[in-house]
């Protein structure tokens, strides 16, 4: 009996170390005892002598875990957005799609210069792409971003560090599809409309250049395009004076956001003074054969808008020479 439990003792000890390794893989087993010592290390400065055999996520999903093949593992930190939350949360609505919604034009400053990149702060154009239709009026809707032809299920990225403020489907956003809004940390917020899949939820922390969907054509929408807005406290101006995106890249580091740049006739391209002009009072003066319909085509405007600007009525007769407004203007 004796020699039977000296020969049981060794087999034991060496089916030991055997067992702990196949609880290693084994995929419900947590990794870590409370007399381990978890090291998180930054990406680039992980040396290891031994292969990596496979990485798995945590609960983090910034922190992988890394497995080598002499049964070692590491926790590598794969970096964190950079969020400045003070005063982040301002207006801030899970329910709606634009934020700041009672908040009036005429309570905002001549301009506000907000920090895009810098060494902490990172961007990502969230598609490589010719713009197809910009920042304009379309007939006589008013086209709030600009529209990146792309094939269905490529991926969209993140343009800045943020926070999903708002995610919705097409029964909830209308015409903008499947559509993810993210409110970055300058107070900027980017929307990404039409997708064929959202892959981020309200309150996600995301990475510039993280993939947040997939391209698609829901809601109204001709084809797979991306339709990308930039807005601020809910105010839509032209993304290209952000992003070039033909070429990936940011315009600047820093954006001066100028108040008559929230108008939809100003665009990239235009000088201030043109910008400005755009921005301001339009006038016409009637011909010949005019009429209040022909007019508000003309403008992308409606007949009743023309009405209220100028009290008259839609059976007003007009006078050849008379000054109506047409465009109101922002400044």
């Amino acid at each position: 009996m004796k020699r039977f439990s000296f020969l049981i003792l060794p087999l034991l000890c060496a089916l030991s170390p055997l067992a702990k390794a196949q609880d290693f893989y084994d995929p419900y087993a947590n990794p870590t005892t409370s007399q381990d010592t978890i090291k998180i290390l930054p990406k680039e400065a992980v040396e290891h002598q031994h292969q990596a055999i496979d990485t798995i996520p945590s609960s983090d999903k910034y922190i992988k875990i890394v497995l080598y093949d002499d049964y070692t593992w590491e926790y590598i930190d794969e970096g964190h957005p950079i969020i400045d939350t003070s005063g982040f949360y301002e207006g801030w609505s899970s329910e709606m799609i634009h934020a700041f919604s009672g908040e009036s034009l005429s309570s905002f400053p001549d301009s506000v210069d907000l920090l895009l990149v810098d060494s902490t702060h990172n961007y990502s154009a969230p598609y490589l792409a010719k713009v197809h239709s910009g920042f304009k009026f379309r007939g006589r809707r008013p086209h709030y971003g600009v529209d990146l032809p792309l094939s269905t299920g490529d991926t969209i990225r993140a343009a800045f560090d943020g926070i999903v403020r708002y995610s919705g489907r097409p029964k909830e956003t209308g015409g903008y599809g499947n559509l993810i809004v993210i409110r970055h940390d300058n107070g900027l917020e980017t929307y990404y409309g039409h997708l064929s899949e959202i892959l981020v939820n309200v309150d996600d922390p995301v990475k510039a250049g993280e993939c947040i969907g997939l391209g698609g054509s829901t809601g109204r929408s001709t084809g797979p395009h991306l339709h990308f807005e930039t807005r601020y406290h809910g105010k839509p101006f032209d993304p290209q004076r952000v992003f070039d995106f033909e070429n990936g890249v940011v315009r600047d580091s820093i954006l001066t956001i100028h108040k008559h740049y929230f108008n939809i006739h100003s665009h990239y391209g235009q000088t201030d003074k043109e910008s400005k002009s755009a921005s301001g009072n339009v006038y016409y003066k009637v011909k010949k054969g005019d009429n209040l319909g022909k007019i508000a085509k003309r403008y992308g405007t409606t007949v009743n808008t023309l009405c209220r600007l100028n009290k008259i009525k839609s059976t007003s007769v007009l006078r050849v020479g008379q000054r109506l407004l047409v465009r109101k203007g922002t400044n």
